[in-house]
């Protein structure tokens, strides 16, 4: 039983083979993505509350306004990097005239913190704040017109930093995952109370092993190639991490481990507990044919206001948002942040 249990979370947070990675900052162009000639793009450094060193990419219109602009924090997919699909959408946003900020969230890619690869919704929701933080205090940047956008995984937990940080003025979730949800009850709430309380005794036991042997154990995830057995959202992220199309080698999902226990903290926190006070709008998208479809729907049935909205990409896949430029919505997307940061008195 445990072991269909660890494989379920292992398919979830997509963890992959691969030593612990260092922080080697690069100022190379290393995307995943062709660069733009419309938008000029430096490295950044910041700080969260948490005292750990962000480091992101701030992508900035060639062709600015005089008047400062409106700007949009980006992260995601979980256990992606910002070369990967965050710094897409960043620099596709910035083509559009906003400022934006795709960033790798703590204890990944070239951001700091130790031990390496390590998930917590509550610094992981820090990490959009602290992104604001950075981006109010520009120059450029109207500090009252300041968005985020989170992919996957960090779509809940933009949701939940939505709820916390009054800053944040609209929010847009592509293709979410409710990573807490998901850890405690599986995919389709499929896991009940005993199923959930084996899984604490396993990871707990993990605890002290990686106690007595001093290091973090990591957990298993995507294969280093397809058989065609897979379930076809594990052969999609496949074709998306394991291949030229989106492997970085900062990326966990890619060349990496999450740490086991990880998963205990994202059991007992529901990040999505008061996503009902929040005031300010949010674009809920998601695509047709995600498996993950359900997150979106379901988070945004709690969502209240009239300036909320829940659009379904017909026939898009869970990846398909991540980098498919024939499907990912993106003069949705721009009128949504126009309406709510830009022309927003």
């Amino acid at each position: 039983m445990i072991k269909s249990i660890l494989a379920v979370i292992s398919a979830v947070v997509l963890i992959i083979g691969g030593a612990n990675m260092s922080i080697a900052k690069t100022n190379d162009w290393d995307k995943t993505f062709a660069k733009s000639d419309k938008v000029e793009v430096k490295k950044v450094n910041f700080k969260n509350r948490y005292g750990i060193t962000l480091v992101g990419d701030l992508y900035i219109p060639k062709d600015k306004p005089s008047d400062k602009m409106a700007a949009i924090a980006v992260s995601g997919p979980f256990g992606a990097v910002k070369e990967q699909a965050s710094g897409l959408y960043a620099q596709t946003m910035a083509e559009r005239g906003f400022v934006t900020l795709a960033f790798d969230p703590s204890y990944t890619g070239e951001s700091g913190g130790e031990p390496r690869n390590v998930a917590s919704p509550d610094i992981n929701t820090e990490d959009f704040s602290a992104a604001v933080d950075f981006l109010s205090n520009q120059k450029d940047v109207d500090p009252e017109k300041i968005g985020i956008i989170g992919i996957c995984g960090f779509g809940g937990f933009g949701l939940n930093a939505a709820t916390m940080d009054t800053r944040i003025k609209a929010t847009l979730t592509s293709t979410m995952y409710d990573m807490t949800r998901v850890s405690a009850r599986g995919y389709f709430d499929s896991m009940d109370e005993n199923a959930r309380y084996e899984l604490k005794e396993t990871l707990n036991k993990q605890r002290t092993e990686d106690f007595k042997n001093g290091k973090y154990a990591p957990a298993a995830g995507l294969p280093e190639k397809l058989t065609g057995e897979e379930p076809q959202f594990v052969q999609d992220y496949w074709n998306y991490y394991k291949t030229k199309r989106g492997f970085h080698e900062r990326s966990i999902n890619s060349n990496g481990h999450w740490t086991q226990t990880s998963t205990l903290a994202l059991i007992n926190m529901p990040i999505l507990a008061y996503s009902d006070e929040i005031r300010s709008a949010v674009l809920v998208m998601h695509g047709e044919k995600a498996h993950s479809r359900y997150f979106s729907e379901d988070a945004f049935k709690k969502l209240k206001g009239d300036n909320k909205e829940l659009l379904i990409v017909d026939g898009a896949n869970h990846v398909d948002l991540y980098d498919n430029l024939e499907k990912i919505p993106f003069d949705k997307i721009e009128s949504f942040f126009t309406k709510y940061l830009k022309d927003a008195k």
